[in-house]
């Protein structure tokens, strides 16, 4: 009795895995893994790696500032008051500030100002100890202490501007044709002191 050899089962498992190949080869070919599905995280909402810069730490320098004396009233007698203006502390910036009149805080103080309130700024002429400053017509005529509010403080920025000049004098052009003025050593606080002094010579013998 002949016996017919059993058919091999490794011919359906070969031609399955041709199969396979032959179905995985387009894949491949394409950059596609055929192996199935991968998790690639969240869905994309933007650019990676384009990150705003932090603001800069790095602050622009303030404006400088200098205190320079403004000259108010007080029990009828003159007073200096620090304020701070921005450098160089020009003496028209002095001058424009004191006509606003001193602030709440001063004016609790007692201080007080007998220049005209909101005025209108003199013009100012400098020439080198010299400062020369035109009131407008509307300013009218200041009282003896106005002028000196107004040549002190005129004379204190300026000697801020140029400590050098030692002495500053100050003349004040009054709408009716009138000067008036005052030398910076006059002036509370501004008076040269004996080793600043010029000196003088020596008496003949």
């Amino acid at each position: 009795m002949s016996t017919k050899p059993a058919p091999s089962r490794a011919r359906p498992v070969r031609r399955a895995l041709a199969l396979l190949l032959l179905a995985a080869g387009p894949l491949t070919a394409c950059g596609i893994p055929a192996t199935g599905v991968i998790e690639a995280g969240a869905p994309a909402s933007g650019v990676r790696g384009l990150v705003s810069p932090a603001p800069s730490a790095t602050r622009a320098p303030d404006t400088a500032t200098a205190a320079v004396p403004l000259y108010f009233v007080q029990d009828g007698a003159l007073t200096a008051v620090a304020r701070a203006l921005a450098v160089p502390a020009e003496p028209a910036s002095a001058v424009a500030l004191l006509f606003q009149g001193p602030d709440r805080a001063e004016r609790a103080q007692g201080l007080e100002s007998e220049l005209p309130r909101g005025g209108a700024v003199p013009a100012l002429r400098i020439d080198g100890v010299t400062v020369t400053v035109g009131l407008p017509a509307r300013a009218g005529t200041l009282s003896d202490t106005a002028v000196a509010q107004l040549a002190c403080t005129a004379a204190a920025a300026r000697l801020h501007q140029d400590p050098e000049l030692g002495t500053v004098l100050v003349t004040v052009e009054q709408p009716d044709g009138r000067l008036a003025g005052r030398s910076s050593d006059d002036c509370p606080g501004l008076a040269r002191t004996a080793d600043t002094a010029a000196p003088t010579s020596a008496p003949p013998r």
